[in-house]
């Protein structure tokens, strides 16, 4: 069992930073390819970035491709989601999720064993 907390969600004005963290529990978390997912209101959950075990292999959404950046921190059991130039479409609320493998694809929620539980994040415009 893994237990997933997010933090570090806030209001931002369009074009700034946010930095967004992600916790495990568990001795295990480098065995977990990471993920961040974000849900707009009235919209489907959307991929937005993925991270390898070894943080070697990194693939993100088209709309976040150039701003965003994942990266893990497997001695503190962390995954990070640093955005950059945000922009009010950027407003969701963010979840970081967990899967053993994806040998059938990563970009669907259903592809994930453990979620957080989210965190807002706010662009102003």
């Amino acid at each position: 069992q893994v237990q997933l907390v997010e933090s570090g969600g806030g209001l931002v004005q369009a074009g700034g930073s946010l930095r967004l963290s992600c916790t495990a529990s568990g001795r295990t978390f480098s065995s977990y390819i990471m993920a961040w997912f974000r849900q707009a209101p009235g919209k489907e959950r959307e991929f937005v970035a993925i991270i390898s075990r070894g943080g070697t292999t990194t693939n993100y959404a088209a709309s976040v491709k150039g701003r965003f950046t994942i990266s893990r921190d497997n001695a503190k059991n962390t995954v990070n989601l640093q955005m950059n130039s945000l922009k009010p479409e950027d407003t969701a609320v963010y979840y970081c999720a967990a899967e053993r493998s994806d040998p059938y694809g990563y970009g669907r929620t259903s592809d994930y064993d453990y979620w957080g539980q989210g965190t807002q994040v706010t662009v102003s415009s």
